[in-house]
């Protein structure tokens, strides 16, 4: 994830929290996703074991929520306004931070957008080795073949 839409997302937090509202904790987050109550979701990146978090990037996916990893969860806790880290925070109301959510938002589906172009390109590629590999292979057979109905016919 890049570290300018990290700090995006810190900064949309911290309007959130004054001016709309906002869930702190995986606990609190993983309800307010499967409710469908989140308008983003920020997860740590230093969380341990990952396992705390690993089920809300593919919850988020499922609810078309946009999910932005940040870099440490001291980060996400001053940006969440607690005192400790917080593993996961989650904006339920946006208040005066529905624009940088929406950029974060553009942002994030261009880059799925260009992840899937470079997967395209990769299964492609894989394709014509397949194709090469095969036509090799049966080139290779048809010449044994032949090289057995010499061998008959000189024997």
């Amino acid at each position: 994830m890049s570290e300018g839409l990290a700090d995006k997302a810190l900064e949309a937090v911290e309007v959130a929290r004054t001016t709309g509202k906002i869930r702190k904790g995986v606990n609190e987050v993983t309800k307010a996703v499967e409710r469908g109550q989140a308008k983003l979701v920020l997860i740590a990146a230093d969380v341990s074991p990952k396992e705390i978090v690993m089920h809300l990037p593919l919850l988020a996916k499922q609810k078309k929520i946009p999910l932005v990893e940040v870099p440490s969860k001291e980060e996400l806790g001053v940006a969440a306004g607690i005192g400790v880290s917080t593993a996961s925070v989650a904006i339920v109301k946006e208040g005066d931070s529905k624009k940088l959510i929406l950029e974060i938002s553009k942002k994030l589906l261009a880059g799925s957008d260009e992840k899937k172009e470079e997967e395209k390109k990769e299964e492609n590629k894989e394709e014509v080795k397949e194709e090469k590999a095969e036509e090799s292979k049966t080139s290779n057979d048809s010449s044994s073949d032949e090289k057995n109905e010499n061998n008959e016919k000189t024997e």
